[in-house]
């Protein structure tokens, strides 16, 4: 097993240690809070760095340990959810755990009482150098995913829902990732709920022959079906990631006695059929027939569901996904408005992990062949039977697009 080293960081969230420690340990860390000069103990050195796998074996078994619990880095390092004997191996590893520390750079970020002067800036500035210029929230969040991804010296091209085209990072790099670096940040003001998404692929290296800008490209639009893993996470109330390495869908909270996302949802399983549907009625005159009929059916309770349907919607793709992962249901955005590459792949392997479906209303989501970077579509994402019934409808698909101002 080749060793692994763990880059450090040059900001003032430093990232977590690998140790494990028990429930009861941190149960009491939070009831009785470390005094002054408390320090866990860490990687000694460099010297003493190690495989990640082999941390992860330190707690040999995932569930049956009731005085214990599992980190991401732990989880993943045991498997990911894959049968016993299966391995993620450890560049992915590696790639999560740099990955996870800048979303905890987010959340912190997102939480700030400094946040809301910063979202309202804007990217063209004229007051000074472009690199001199303040940055809103969401170009902030690409800057600090992209340099993680770059010290993690496991990914090749990073893709952004914020830049024109993908940048080429290393050429070695064995993965390729897609993201959107905060959904919903236009929210922030108000306190409702933001998240980042993100989705992973093999690099294609039948591909390296080719320019950078052209390898680039071709990497990052990837079907969907050739996800090696995909995830959000989720910044409110509590940090959650929600991943898949697709072996199940897995949430983790994070911890901020220990800094560490634990594992609180194990092998998240969709309801078959939900009763609660989340979409932008107010836009409801702009609706096909076939979208117009399913809604005023399902509320109605005179679907293949009896009970009355209830609307709940959130505005924040990431949040509203959440809540339909754990209650059932559908989340939708019938028109073409979300990005397949960034928002629309990643989630609908993340459902369909979860026992979920995700369509545009005609097509399975995976298996739609990207042919831009910001492609649009609308999206269908939950309950295997609730999705089927709304597809059964046929003309679900907003074709009408005023041009939405809000």
């Amino acid at each position: 097993m080749q060793s692994l080293t763990i880059t450090l960081y040059p900001t003032s969230i430093s990232p977590p240690s690998l140790d494990l420690f028990p429930l009861r340990q941190i149960t009491a860390s939070v009831l009785y809070p470390p005094t002054a000069g408390y320090n866990r103990r860490g990687m000694a050195s460099r010297g003493d760095s190690a495989s990640f796998k082999s941390l992860a074996a330190r707690q040999t078994s995932i569930s049956s340990d009731d005085d214990g619990y599992c980190t991401l880095v732990d989880f993943a390092g045991n498997g990911g959810g894959g049968r016993q004997g299966t391995t993620v191996g450890d560049d992915l590893v590696v790639l999560l755990y740099h990955l996870q520390h800048a979303c905890k750079r987010i959340a912190s970020l997102v939480a700030s009482p400094f946040n809301s002067s910063l979202g309202k800036l804007s990217v063209n500035s004229s007051s000074g150098s472009d690199r001199d210029a303040p940055k809103p929230l969401d170009i902030v969040s690409n800057d600090i995913i992209l340099s993680s991804l770059r010290n993690s010296g496991k990914v090749a091209v990073m893709a952004s829902e914020e830049d024109d085209t993908p940048t080429w990072i290393k050429d070695d790099g064995p993965y390729v990732v897609v993201v959107d670096p905060l959904d919903g940040s236009r929210n922030i003001d108000a306190s409702i709920p933001t998240g980042t998404i993100f989705g992973i692929y093999s690099r294609l290296v039948e591909l390296d022959h080719l320019p950078v800008e052209e390898k680039a490209e071709l990497n990052s639009l990837q079907r969907g079906n050739r996800l090696v893993a995909s995830g959000y996470v989720l910044y409110s109330s509590a940090t959650i990631l929600c991943v898949t390495l697709g072996s199940g869908t897995h949430a983790f909270t994070l911890d901020h006695s220990t800094g560490e996302f634990v594992l609180t949802h194990q092998n998240i399983k969709i309801p078959t059929r939900g009763q609660i549907y989340s979409v932008n009625d107010a836009r409801y005159f702009d609706w096909p027939e076939g979208l117009r009929k399913y809604i005023d059916t399902v509320r109605q309770g005179k679907g293949q569901n009896p009970k009355k349907y209830s609307a709940r919607y959130i505005c924040s793709l990431v949040a509203d996904l959440h809540r339909t992962l754990l209650y059932g249901g559908v989340a939708m955005n019938p028109r073409d408005h979300l990005r397949l590459v960034y928002e629309g792949n990643p989630l609908a392997f993340l459902v369909e992990q979860a026992g979920g479906k995700a369509s545009d209303g005609k097509r399975e989501i995976l298996s739609i062949q990207p042919v831009k970077l910001h492609q649009r579509l609308p999206l269908f994402l939950g309950s295997v039977e609730d999705v089927t019934e709304l597809e059964s409808y046929g003309d679900v698909q907003q074709t009408v697009n005023p041009g939405y101002e809000v």
